[in-house]
């Protein structure tokens, strides 16, 4: 194969894999903090991503059409709004029934999924419909024999980069983050020591869920078009991901979401019918490897829980 070829291919991997990887390190926080998988994470990533599209419409409506502008209105927008609804799902949905058994919050967290999914289809003006993106970001590109590298898809990239490493340093170098490493490890010695609990959880669930409506920002971007049912896929990879990297392992997260994606691209490469099989052949290899490595590529440390 061209070697233009591959490195068109490898670029695609390191996009869909820094969206996986957004998905699935929320997905360990939720687990890491509060032992819970909250299985309507996906939708929430949808909710982000058309909240993002709606508050582009309202810049043109204002007129605001500078890029930049709107670029940054609508991350912030996006952002915040959704912290905001992950909060709000853990204080009246997730804290309330945390002493229920694990299936009753897996059952109603996947209720509140089908909730939100369907509250987009049927309240957001043509939700039915996939609707298009706007190309918020540079179209640049750079064309090298049969590769091209495009402007914007660096620009995420980097920007992704630069979240998962904020996220991490927020968790490994500040005093919310030891608060929060503090809940994970051992709640009540937590309690003990002057940390609220509630707060802490609250705060978890706003940065998780922030992070899933940057992932829906970017996916909307890469491929110019949401759906009210983007999130049905994207939170099975994200959990998937999450499970085969280790859950409550926030490199194991990482490592499962760029594995996803790798893998996904190897089946595009390498199959017939590639774009009808990708999808099957990594989730094939997905559950191969946790047959074989059970506790995910990297165990969860019961002291390094996030």
């Amino acid at each position: 194969m061209d070697i233009g070829f591959l490195a068109q291919y490898l670029m695609n991997g390191l996009m869909l894999g820094m969206i996986y990887a957004l998905v699935a390190v929320g997905f360990t926080l939720f687990f890491g903090v509060l032992d819970v998988i909250k299985f309507s994470h996906g939708d929430v990533l949808t909710v982000g991503a058309f909240a993002g599209l709606a508050t582009f419409l309202g810049l043109e409506a204002a007129g605001i059409s500078h890029p930049a502008i709107q670029i940054l209105i609508v991350v912030i927008v996006s952002i915040v709004l959704i912290a905001a609804l992950g909060a709000v799902i853990a204080r009246t949905i997730v804290l309330p029934i945390r002493s229920a058994p694990p299936l009753n919050t897996l059952l109603i967290t996947l209720m509140l999924g089908t909730v939100l999914r369907e509250a987009v289809r049927l309240f957001y003006p043509q939700g039915a419909n996939p609707q298009p993106f706007p190309a918020l970001l540079p179209t640049n590109s750079l064309t090298l024999g049969n590769f091209n590298l495009r402007l914007d898809n660096v620009i995420m990239l980097v920007a992704g980069v630069a979240v998962i490493v904020g996220t991490q340093l927020l968790l490994n170098r500040t005093k919310l983050g030891l608060a929060i490493r503090a809940v994970a490890q051992d709640e009540e010695t937590a309690r003990t020591m002057g940390v609220n609990f509630t707060l802490i959880v609250l705060i978890t669930f706003a940065l998780g869920s922030g992070l899933a409506a940057f992932a829906g920002l970017m996916n909307g971007l890469y491929y110019n078009e949401i759906n009210f049912g983007m999130g049905l896929l994207l939170g099975a990879i994200g959990f998937s991901s999450a499970i085969v990297g280790g859950l409550g392992n926030i490199y194991g997260a990482i490592l499962g979401g760029f594995l996803f994606a790798g893998l996904q691209t190897i089946g595009a490469v390498a199959l017939p019918f590639a774009s009808a099989y990708k999808d099957v052949f990594a989730f094939g290899v997905i559950i191969a490897i946790m047959a074989w490595r059970p506790t995910g590529l990297i165990q969860e440390k019961i002291s390094e829980r996030v």
